[in-house]
């Protein structure tokens, strides 16, 4: 979810679900310690909960950023240990740290001596020719060890040699019953399970074996889902779009008004409305005059109207430039 889940798309997120824990892109331990640590740790509190995740494999490095982000209030420090990207690879953290889970518990270990907040851990079903569950299971077991009593499970093996990042959320197959498995063997651990759940009736055949979904694409790309998780996974009463969209359209006023160009948060809104009437001329809409440098909430107003068919898409020309030479940029 790298240039997915950014502030703006957290905050936006959380007007359509109260309950559903968010998470941060991934952050490198470099870019926190050596870079802007406030752009990259800065939220907003009505965010919560909210974890941060980390990449890194250096013990000492984690706990300083484990501690950066415990101060700034932070809810849960994740670990990731399933990314299967060659820059990832090359800095040594992401999938690549499931062939080293004594490196991992000490990493674990370390930030769990250093933070109050809780520690997690994030990975695959395994990398490359690892002997399958066998190999997974001694993994947990040996962070668990370590403090980590919570493991989020991509249920796909990262193959770190020949496949890119796409094919690695693609081409392994997934192997639900492994993570099944895996909670069964320990059932004091918290398992999440991760990887091609696409619908809230998916993940409540999945909750009667494992404690938690993590939703990643699926949510991201078709945002109103959460809108129904409240209802379906919380026991809580799902609140009418109207209401959401009241809540969206105040948050983009807010983000207008601290200074944000309005494309930095449409961007993360443009298949809200997948499947519905009107759909394709909100996307369009947004997409070609939300990053105009005088964009205001009129755009965001105008896109929805093309919801209950007023009219054929037509963007307004009140500025003529070609969004690709704007000053602006996305996030």
């Amino acid at each position: 979810m790298l240039d997915r889940t950014d502030r703006h798309c957290r905050a936006l997120f959380r007007q359509l679900s109260r309950h559903t824990r968010l998470y941060t892109e991934m952050l490198t331990t470099g870019a926190l310690l050596h870079g802007d640590t406030d752009r990259h740790l800065g939220f907003d509190s009505l965010e919560h909960p909210l974890a941060v995740q980390l990449g890194g494999s250096d013990p000492h490095e984690l706990v300083a950023c484990a501690r950066l982000a415990e101060q700034r209030g932070y809810d849960e420090i994740n670990l990731n240990c399933g990314c299967p990207s060659d820059r990832v690879q090359s800095g040594r953290f992401g999938a690549c740290l499931m062939l080293d889970p004594g490196l991992v518990a000490a990493c674990v270990a370390a930030m769990v001596d250093a933070v109050a907040i809780p520690v997690t851990v994030k990975c695959r079903i395994g990398v490359d020719d690892q002997d399958g569950y066998e190999a997974l299971a001694g993994f947990v077991d040996t962070v668990a060890a370590a403090g980590c009593d919570t493991f989020v499970v991509h249920a796909r093996k990262a193959w770190l040699k020949g496949l890119s990042p796409k094919e690695n959320r693609e081409i392994p197959p997934l192997d639900y019953p492994a993570v099944y498995r895996l909670k069964a063997k320990f059932p004091h651990l918290r398992i999440v399970l991760n990887g091609g759940i696409r619908d809230l009736a998916s993940a409540r055949l999945h909750l009667e074996h494992v404690d938690g979904v993590m939703l990643g694409r699926a949510a991201y790309h078709n945002p109103e889902l959460l809108t129904e998780v409240d209802g379906a996974l919380f026991g809580v009463a799902s609140e009418s779009r109207e209401i959401v969209a009241q809540r969206l359209r105040a948050r983009l006023v807010d983000t207008l008004a601290s200074g944000i160009p309005l494309h930095r948060a449409t961007r993360h809104l443009l298949g809200l409305y997948q499947g519905r009437p009107g759909a394709r001329n909100f996307r369009r809409h947004l997409s070609t005059c939300a990053n105009r440098r005088a964009a205001g909430i009129e755009v965001w107003d105008t896109a929805l109207a093309y919801l209950h068919g007023n009219g054929d898409f037509l963007p307004d020309h009140d500025d003529s430039a070609p969004a690709a030479t704007l000053r602006e940029t996305t996030a």
